[in-house]
């Protein structure tokens, strides 16, 4: 290399470091670029806080989410603000007589602006941290995903700049990316929640795609799971910043319309499109219906329930219950003929032939020589009969042990989370007749007739908890049918017991009745979530035994 080129190249790496410094310190003395930086970032991670917090662990589902919008707020507002308000005071014309090269220049704000996305991310991991989030699972995968996510919508936001002509344009063109984006884009709602249309349109915006590629470096498999989505990424950043180049203006007195080269738009909104139709042609966009694999529906209901292990009690209520004497409790006929009511063990024949014939005929054997009294024997009739079907485990629970605990912290019904209308809270009219098919529907549902009581039980608040997980507007009704519905098909003393059972084993059971909800008048697809809809359902069986047992829920 020689001396001039080592100069150049030098003066070009100082011109770049400078403008860095520069781009950094301006911004730290804007008060306005703290507030849309890192107050608004913050405000998000309460507001989330505030409506899951009754979740086992906070935040740790919706970081990805989270630092999308941090993202895409920065890429929207902050960069193309930037761009735009220098334009017009004449800064990009100066810059451009400097004998630095005006890439290095461009590249330097972009820069400046990672460095405060970075920082207002690893505030918000902090802040979530601090109120109970674990250290997130792939912490060098997060790092590279953000840096993916960065630049996808740092490319976006170059576009943007070159689009408007002045500030309140920009924050126009925002709104209109922003919005979209947070509602039908996978970012602030949760793809599982969209409807089947919207999630096809979400698969074109590329926040679906950071949120899934922040979330599984988050809690979930890493690197590895989200090559689509970080290719999507790339994609998608490469073509906004080719766009972004090629649109460049210096002067403020050039107009987007007066200019040639419009097509390079078309560069970056075509790059939306051709991921959009590669997920679709891939299969990976409706996210709402689990595969047959993953949710398989038993084939026949079998006519005995199979032996389970003994089961140590693991619980002060099953160790209770366990302990005390008495005749073994008789094994669950649900299990066996779709009723409710438990029978008792079938009883030997009264005659017959063999052994257990002989001894309960009363047979004498031989007395002893030498006088010696014979010792009485167990009769031997008990050892001839089969043994019946072991109870299942949920009968050893003693409902008068089930401690208050259990129901601290559980969501009010007035809340966002498994919300219930208060008893003469009368639907809204428009919803009636939705309401009355549920109600008309549910006797007649095929998962209802579940030999398996327990998970017959689990399939009723299925019913509560998926309109709730979708954000329906009839979910604060629906569980008030299914409660009066379990409550006609389960004796109240097993009910007591099963919905203890559920509550305290929510990740037990099959999730094929979510499949058949449209049977009972909720036009929905069966959730993917299962993790959320586990915890739906607990909180429902809790709240339905907090009733029948007088129980007082709470924080």
């Amino acid at each position: 290399m020689s001396m001039s080129q080592a100069y150049s190249l030098g003066g070009s790496l100082g011109g770049f470091l400078a403008q860095l410094r520069m781009s950094l310190r301006l911004y730290f003395r804007n008060r306005m670029g703290l507030i849309y930086g890192y107050l608004f970032p913050t405000i998000f991670l309460i507001a989330f806080w505030v409506l899951y917090r009754h979740e086992p662990v906070p935040l740790v589902r919706h970081m990805g989410e989270l630092l999308t919008v941090t993202v895409l707020g920065g890429a929207c507002f902050g960069l193309p603000t930037t761009l735009v308000s220098e334009r017009e005071r004449g800064v990009w014309r100066r810059y451009r007589l400097a004998p630095v090269s005006t890439g290095l220049l461009a590249v330097s704000v972009v820069v400046a602006r990672y460095f405060i996305l970075l920082t207002a991310g690893a505030l918000q991991l902090g802040l979530a941290m601090a109120v109970g989030m674990p250290f997130p699972e792939h912490p060098w995968g997060l790092w590279v995903a953000f840096t993916f996510v960065a630049f996808a919508f740092l490319g976006l936001g170059l576009v943007i700049a070159m689009l408007a002509d002045n500030v309140p344009a920009v924050q126009a063109l925002g709104q209109c990316i922003f919005l979209p984006m947070l509602i039908i884009g996978g970012v602030a709602v949760r793809l599982e929640s969209l409807p089947v249309w919207a999630q096809h349109v979400s698969a074109f915006f590329p926040g679906r795609y950071a949120v899934e590629a922040l979330q599984a470096q988050v809690s979930g498999d890493g690197l590895g799971a989200v090559g689509f989505s970080l290719l999507a990424l790339l994609l998608i950043g490469v073509a906004g910043c080719v766009a972004g180049a090629r649109l460049f203006r210096w002067e403020p007195q050039q107009r987007f319309a007066a200019r040639g080269g419009k097509g390079w738009v078309g560069v970056a909104v075509g790059m939306w499109v051709a991921v959009g139709a590669a997920a679709e042609l891939s299969g990976r966009v409706v996210v709402g219906r689990m595969g047959v694999a993953q949710r398989p529906r038993p084939a026949a209901a079998p006519t005995i329930p199979s032996p389970v292990s003994p089961v140590q009690p693991d619980t002060p209520v099953l160790a209770a219950a366990q302990a005390e004497p008495g005749p073994a409790p008789a094994a669950d006929a649900g299990a066996g003929n779709g009723s409710s009511v438990g029978s008792a063990a079938p009883t030997p024949p009264a005659g017959g032939s063999g052994a257990g014939a002989e001894a309960a005929a009363g047979q004498k054997a031989a007395p002893q020589p030498g006088g010696a009294r014979e010792q009485p024997k167990e009769p031997a009739a008990a050892a001839s009969v089969p043994p019946g079907p072991p109870p299942p485990p949920w009968r050893a629970v003693d409902p008068s042990q089930i401690p208050d605990s259990l129901f601290a912290g559980l969501p009010p019904d007035e809340g966002v989370v498994a919300p219930i209308a208060a008893d003469d809270e009368e639907p809204w009219p428009d919803f009636a007749e939705q309401l009355g098919c549920i109600a008309l529907s549910l006797p007649r549902w095929g998962p209802a007739s579940e030999p398996d009581l327990v998970q017959r039980v689990r399939n009723y608040l299925y019913v509560a908890a998926v309109p709730d997980m979708f954000q329906m507007i009839i979910e604060r009704w629906v569980p008030l049918i299914v409660f009066e519905r379990i409550e006609e098909d389960i004796p109240r003393e097993d009910l007591i017991r099963i919905l203890y059972w559920i509550a305290t084993h929510p990740g037990e059971g099959h999730y094929w009745a979510v499949d058949e909800l449209r049977a009972v008048c909720l036009d929905v697809a069966g959730p993917s979530d299962t993790e959320t809809l586990e915890e739906r359902t607990r909180y429902y069986a809790l709240k339905l035994l907090a009733r029948l047992t007088g129980r007082r829920i709470g924080d």
